[in-house]
Protein backbone atom coordinates (compact mmCIF):
# COMPACT_ATOMS: atom_id res chain seq x y z
CA UNK A 1 0.00 0.00 0.00
CA UNK A 2 2.83 2.40 0.67
CA UNK A 3 4.08 1.78 -2.53
CA UNK A 4 1.24 2.58 -4.41
CA UNK A 5 0.65 5.72 -2.63
CA UNK A 6 4.14 7.14 -2.88
CA UNK A 7 3.40 6.77 -6.96
CA UNK A 8 0.06 8.24 -6.56
CA UNK A 9 1.52 10.84 -4.94
CA UNK A 10 4.40 11.29 -6.80
CA UNK A 11 2.13 11.35 -9.88
CA UNK A 12 -0.41 14.43 -8.45
CA UNK A 13 3.10 16.14 -7.58
CA UNK A 14 4.22 16.22 -11.72
CA UNK A 15 0.40 16.77 -12.99
CA UNK A 16 0.64 19.69 -10.98
CA UNK A 17 4.29 20.77 -12.31
CA UNK A 18 2.82 20.46 -15.94
CA UNK A 19 -0.58 22.63 -15.03
CA UNK A 20 1.17 25.25 -13.64
CA UNK A 21 3.43 25.42 -16.15
CA UNK A 22 0.89 25.53 -19.23
CA UNK A 23 -1.02 27.85 -17.33
CA UNK A 24 1.64 30.46 -17.01
CA UNK A 25 2.77 30.36 -20.76
CA UNK A 26 -0.70 30.34 -21.60
CA UNK A 27 -2.13 32.94 -19.90
CA UNK A 28 1.25 35.46 -20.79
CA UNK A 29 0.34 34.16 -24.45
CA UNK A 30 -3.05 35.73 -24.26
CA UNK A 31 -3.42 39.16 -26.27
CA UNK A 32 -3.92 42.69 -25.33
CA UNK A 33 -1.66 42.54 -21.73
CA UNK A 34 -2.81 42.15 -18.56
CA UNK A 35 -3.83 45.82 -18.94
CA UNK A 36 -7.79 46.02 -20.47
CA UNK A 37 -7.16 49.70 -21.94
CA UNK A 38 -3.27 50.35 -22.08
CA UNK A 39 -3.81 52.87 -24.47
CA UNK A 40 -4.91 55.12 -21.94
CA UNK A 41 -1.45 53.96 -19.58
CA UNK A 42 1.01 56.77 -19.88
CA UNK A 43 4.52 55.19 -20.60
CA UNK A 44 5.73 56.12 -17.07
CA UNK A 45 2.56 54.44 -15.20
CA UNK A 46 2.47 51.36 -17.46
CA UNK A 47 6.62 51.30 -16.49
CA UNK A 48 5.61 51.37 -13.02
CA UNK A 49 2.55 48.73 -13.14
CA UNK A 50 5.34 46.79 -14.53
CA UNK A 51 7.80 46.69 -12.27
CA UNK A 52 5.58 45.63 -9.08
CA UNK A 53 4.02 43.24 -10.89
CA UNK A 54 7.41 41.63 -12.40
CA UNK A 55 6.31 42.02 -15.78
CA UNK A 56 9.39 43.90 -17.08
CA UNK A 57 11.60 41.28 -16.24
CA UNK A 58 12.08 38.48 -19.01
CA UNK A 59 9.31 35.60 -19.41
CA UNK A 60 11.54 32.64 -17.94
CA UNK A 61 12.64 35.47 -15.19
CA UNK A 62 8.87 35.68 -14.47
CA UNK A 63 8.03 31.95 -14.78
CA UNK A 64 11.05 31.14 -12.19
CA UNK A 65 9.73 33.45 -9.73
CA UNK A 66 6.34 32.18 -10.24
CA UNK A 67 6.98 28.49 -9.36
CA UNK A 68 9.08 29.97 -6.07
CA UNK A 69 6.04 31.61 -5.30
CA UNK A 70 3.84 28.94 -6.00
CA UNK A 71 6.00 26.67 -3.46
CA UNK A 72 5.88 29.46 -0.83
CA UNK A 73 2.01 29.46 -0.72
CA UNK A 74 2.05 33.36 -2.57
CA UNK A 75 -0.12 33.49 -5.27
CA UNK A 76 0.08 37.45 -5.61
CA UNK A 77 -1.23 40.41 -5.94
CA UNK A 78 -4.98 40.95 -8.06
CA UNK A 79 -4.63 43.31 -11.21
CA UNK A 80 -7.57 44.09 -10.55
CA UNK A 81 -8.35 44.33 -6.99
CA UNK A 82 -6.18 47.23 -5.44
CA UNK A 83 -3.79 46.17 -2.45
CA UNK A 84 -5.61 42.43 -2.39
CA UNK A 85 -3.76 39.48 -2.77
CA UNK A 86 -5.11 36.31 -4.37
CA UNK A 87 -4.78 34.32 -1.44
CA UNK A 88 -6.96 36.97 0.40
CA UNK A 89 -9.75 36.78 -2.86
CA UNK A 90 -9.47 33.28 -2.23
CA UNK A 91 -10.22 33.03 1.14
CA UNK A 92 -12.90 35.48 0.56
CA UNK A 93 -15.12 33.81 -1.80
CA UNK A 94 -14.00 29.90 -1.14
CA UNK A 95 -16.37 29.79 1.53
CA UNK A 96 -19.06 31.08 0.08
CA UNK A 97 -19.13 28.60 -2.83
CA UNK A 98 -18.14 25.58 -0.28
CA UNK A 99 -21.40 26.59 1.69
CA UNK A 100 -23.75 26.15 -1.26
CA UNK A 101 -21.74 23.36 -2.39
CA UNK A 102 -21.99 21.26 0.12
CA UNK A 103 -25.53 21.73 0.95
CA UNK A 104 -25.95 20.98 -2.47
CA UNK A 105 -24.17 17.33 -1.86
CA UNK A 106 -25.95 17.19 1.59
CA UNK A 107 -29.18 17.19 -0.27
CA UNK A 108 -27.99 15.54 -3.80
CA UNK A 109 -25.95 12.34 -2.34
CA UNK A 110 -28.19 10.80 -0.38
CA UNK A 111 -31.95 11.02 -2.53
CA UNK A 112 -29.30 10.39 -5.54
CA UNK A 113 -28.44 6.98 -3.87
CA UNK A 114 -32.09 6.36 -2.44
CA UNK A 115 -33.37 6.87 -6.32
CA UNK A 116 -30.78 4.58 -7.42
CA UNK A 117 -31.58 1.99 -5.29
CA UNK A 118 -35.00 1.90 -5.82
CA UNK A 119 -34.96 1.67 -9.39
CA UNK A 120 -32.59 -0.79 -9.64
CA UNK A 121 -34.91 -3.13 -6.86
CA UNK A 122 -37.85 -2.43 -8.96
CA UNK A 123 -36.26 -2.57 -12.24
CA UNK A 124 -38.77 -2.61 -15.05
CA UNK A 125 -41.86 -1.64 -12.76
CA UNK A 126 -43.49 2.00 -12.77
CA UNK A 127 -41.02 3.12 -9.82
CA UNK A 128 -38.05 2.51 -12.29
CA UNK A 129 -39.94 4.15 -15.21
CA UNK A 130 -40.51 7.22 -12.79
CA UNK A 131 -37.47 7.85 -11.12
CA UNK A 132 -35.07 7.07 -14.66
CA UNK A 133 -37.28 9.89 -16.34
CA UNK A 134 -36.59 12.27 -13.11
CA UNK A 135 -33.12 11.37 -13.47
CA UNK A 136 -32.85 11.94 -17.48
CA UNK A 137 -34.79 15.22 -17.31
CA UNK A 138 -32.25 16.48 -14.21
CA UNK A 139 -29.46 16.11 -16.71
CA UNK A 140 -31.35 17.13 -19.88
CA UNK A 141 -32.30 20.82 -18.20
CA UNK A 142 -29.73 23.07 -18.36
CA UNK A 143 -28.89 24.90 -15.11
CA UNK A 144 -29.68 28.38 -16.02
CA UNK A 145 -32.94 27.30 -17.01
CA UNK A 146 -34.12 25.61 -13.79
CA UNK A 147 -31.91 28.03 -11.75
CA UNK A 148 -34.67 30.57 -13.44
CA UNK A 149 -37.19 28.30 -12.85
CA UNK A 150 -36.74 28.08 -9.10
CA UNK A 151 -36.26 32.15 -9.10
CA UNK A 152 -39.84 32.55 -10.38
CA UNK A 153 -41.49 30.18 -8.10
CA UNK A 154 -40.13 30.62 -5.02
CA UNK A 155 -39.53 34.17 -5.43
CA UNK A 156 -41.31 35.83 -7.63
CA UNK A 157 -44.87 33.73 -7.30
CA UNK A 158 -44.50 32.63 -3.95
CA UNK A 159 -42.00 35.17 -2.39
CA UNK A 160 -40.51 32.96 0.14
CA UNK A 161 -36.51 33.12 -0.57
CA UNK A 162 -34.56 35.35 -2.09
CA UNK A 163 -33.90 35.83 -6.00
CA UNK A 164 -30.22 36.69 -5.54
CA UNK A 165 -27.45 38.40 -3.82
CA UNK A 166 -26.17 37.00 -0.93
CA UNK A 167 -26.84 37.22 3.08
CA UNK A 168 -28.06 34.69 5.20
CA UNK A 169 -28.63 31.20 4.88
CA UNK A 170 -31.65 31.48 2.97
CA UNK A 171 -29.72 33.40 0.30
CA UNK A 172 -28.01 29.74 -0.10
CA UNK A 173 -31.44 27.93 -0.76
CA UNK A 174 -32.04 28.28 -4.14
CA UNK A 175 -28.54 28.17 -5.51
CA UNK A 176 -27.84 25.02 -3.29
CA UNK A 177 -31.43 23.33 -4.94
CA UNK A 178 -30.05 24.35 -8.23
CA UNK A 179 -27.20 22.59 -8.00
CA UNK A 180 -28.70 19.54 -6.03
CA UNK A 181 -31.05 18.45 -8.85
CA UNK A 182 -27.69 17.15 -11.05
CA UNK A 183 -26.18 15.46 -8.09
CA UNK A 184 -29.57 13.78 -7.85
CA UNK A 185 -29.93 13.05 -11.20
CA UNK A 186 -26.16 11.80 -11.61
CA UNK A 187 -25.93 9.74 -8.70
CA UNK A 188 -29.04 7.94 -9.43
CA UNK A 189 -28.44 6.77 -12.98
CA UNK A 190 -24.89 5.31 -11.70
CA UNK A 191 -26.48 3.83 -8.53
CA UNK A 192 -28.82 2.17 -10.15
CA UNK A 193 -26.36 1.11 -13.13
CA UNK A 194 -24.33 -0.39 -10.47
CA UNK A 195 -27.02 -1.72 -8.22
CA UNK A 196 -28.25 -3.60 -11.62
CA UNK A 197 -24.95 -5.01 -12.21
CA UNK A 198 -24.28 -6.39 -8.85
CA UNK A 199 -27.60 -8.19 -8.46
CA UNK A 200 -26.72 -10.26 -11.38
CA UNK A 201 -23.31 -10.92 -9.81
CA UNK A 202 -22.55 -14.60 -9.50
CA UNK A 203 -21.84 -14.09 -5.40
CA UNK A 204 -25.60 -13.17 -4.65
CA UNK A 205 -27.06 -16.20 -6.14
CA UNK A 206 -24.70 -17.93 -3.69
CA UNK A 207 -25.30 -16.19 -0.85
CA UNK A 208 -29.43 -16.67 -1.61
CA UNK A 209 -28.37 -20.43 -1.83
CA UNK A 210 -27.13 -20.41 1.41
CA UNK A 211 -30.04 -19.31 2.87
CA UNK A 212 -29.39 -15.63 3.57
CA UNK A 213 -32.49 -13.30 3.67
CA UNK A 214 -33.37 -10.72 0.36
CA UNK A 215 -33.26 -7.83 2.56
CA UNK A 216 -29.38 -9.14 4.03
CA UNK A 217 -28.08 -10.05 0.56
CA UNK A 218 -29.30 -6.83 -0.79
CA UNK A 219 -27.77 -4.18 2.10
CA UNK A 220 -25.51 -5.95 3.24
CA UNK A 221 -23.74 -7.46 0.31
CA UNK A 222 -25.00 -5.83 -2.95
CA UNK A 223 -24.96 -2.30 -1.40
CA UNK A 224 -21.64 -2.29 -0.32
CA UNK A 225 -20.21 -3.37 -4.06
CA UNK A 226 -22.60 -0.89 -5.82
CA UNK A 227 -21.18 2.02 -4.06
CA UNK A 228 -17.89 1.55 -5.61
CA UNK A 229 -18.66 3.51 -8.34
CA UNK A 230 -19.80 6.06 -6.20
CA UNK A 231 -16.32 5.66 -4.37
CA UNK A 232 -14.67 6.89 -7.78
CA UNK A 233 -16.54 9.74 -8.36
CA UNK A 234 -17.29 10.99 -4.77
CA UNK A 235 -13.58 13.53 -4.33
CA UNK A 236 -14.31 15.16 -7.62
CA UNK A 237 -17.86 15.61 -6.95
CA UNK A 238 -16.97 17.19 -3.85
CA UNK A 239 -14.52 19.38 -5.44
CA UNK A 240 -16.99 20.22 -8.03
CA UNK A 241 -19.53 21.46 -6.25
CA UNK A 242 -17.75 23.71 -3.64
CA UNK A 243 -15.61 25.21 -6.09
CA UNK A 244 -18.54 26.66 -7.50
CA UNK A 245 -20.70 26.77 -10.33
CA UNK A 246 -19.77 29.46 -12.88
CA UNK A 247 -23.44 30.07 -14.43
CA UNK A 248 -25.14 29.63 -10.81
CA UNK A 249 -23.18 31.99 -8.92
CA UNK A 250 -23.85 34.61 -12.02
CA UNK A 251 -27.67 34.37 -12.34
CA UNK A 252 -27.93 34.23 -8.33
CA UNK A 253 -25.10 37.21 -8.04
CA UNK A 254 -23.21 34.91 -5.35
CA UNK A 255 -19.40 36.46 -4.85
CA UNK A 256 -18.03 32.91 -5.02
CA UNK A 257 -14.86 31.95 -6.57
CA UNK A 258 -16.51 30.93 -10.07
CA UNK A 259 -17.23 34.68 -10.47
CA UNK A 260 -14.41 35.80 -9.35
CA UNK A 261 -13.00 33.17 -12.10
CA UNK A 262 -15.23 35.02 -14.85
CA UNK A 263 -13.74 38.60 -13.93
CA UNK A 264 -10.81 37.68 -13.91
CA UNK A 265 -11.04 36.43 -17.31
CA UNK A 266 -12.77 39.28 -18.65
CA UNK A 267 -10.46 41.92 -16.89
CA UNK A 268 -7.22 40.59 -17.92
CA UNK A 269 -6.59 39.91 -14.12
CA UNK A 270 -3.27 37.62 -14.95
CA UNK A 271 -2.35 36.32 -11.53
CA UNK A 272 -5.80 36.41 -10.71
CA UNK A 273 -6.84 33.64 -13.65
CA UNK A 274 -3.29 31.99 -12.74
CA UNK A 275 -4.19 31.42 -8.75
CA UNK A 276 -7.43 30.38 -9.32
CA UNK A 277 -6.57 28.08 -11.83
CA UNK A 278 -3.76 26.31 -9.59
CA UNK A 279 -6.36 26.50 -6.87
CA UNK A 280 -8.91 24.55 -8.60
CA UNK A 281 -6.48 22.16 -9.82
CA UNK A 282 -4.81 21.18 -6.64
CA UNK A 283 -8.54 20.94 -5.35
CA UNK A 284 -9.29 18.44 -8.11
CA UNK A 285 -5.75 16.66 -7.97
CA UNK A 286 -6.02 15.98 -4.39
CA UNK A 287 -9.42 14.93 -4.73
CA UNK A 288 -8.51 12.17 -7.19
CA UNK A 289 -5.48 11.60 -4.80
CA UNK A 290 -7.35 10.72 -2.04
CA UNK A 291 -10.20 8.96 -3.88
CA UNK A 292 -7.29 6.21 -5.62
CA UNK A 293 -5.79 5.85 -1.86
CA UNK A 294 -10.05 5.28 -0.59
CA UNK A 295 -10.49 2.73 -3.82
CA UNK A 296 -7.05 0.88 -2.88
CA UNK A 297 -8.42 0.40 0.33
CA UNK A 298 -11.65 -0.69 -0.60
CA UNK A 299 -10.62 -2.91 -3.73
CA UNK A 300 -7.09 -4.56 -3.11
CA UNK A 301 -6.74 -5.84 -6.86
CA UNK A 302 -6.43 -1.89 -7.75
CA UNK A 303 -3.26 -2.03 -5.35
CA UNK A 304 -2.31 -5.54 -7.33
CA UNK A 305 -2.39 -3.89 -10.71
CA UNK A 306 -0.46 -0.94 -9.18
CA UNK A 307 2.08 -2.69 -7.96
CA UNK A 308 2.52 -4.99 -11.46
CA UNK A 309 2.95 -1.61 -13.39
Amino acid sequence: MLVYTLRRFISMLFTLFIIATLTFFLVHALPGGPYKNPEKLTPEIKQLFDRKYGLDKPVAVQYVMYLENLLQGNLGYSFKYENQTVDEIIARSFPVSAQIGLQALLVGLPVGLLFGILAALYRARALDFGLVFLAVLGVSIPSFVLAGFLQYIFGVKLRVLPVALWGGFEYSILPSLSLAVGVIALVTRLMRTSMLDVLGADFLRTAVAKGLSRRTVIWRHALRNALLPIVTIFGVLVVDLITGSIIIEQIFSVPGIGQHYVTSINNNDYTLVMGLTIFYSLLFVLAIFFTDIAYGLVDPRIRIAGRKE
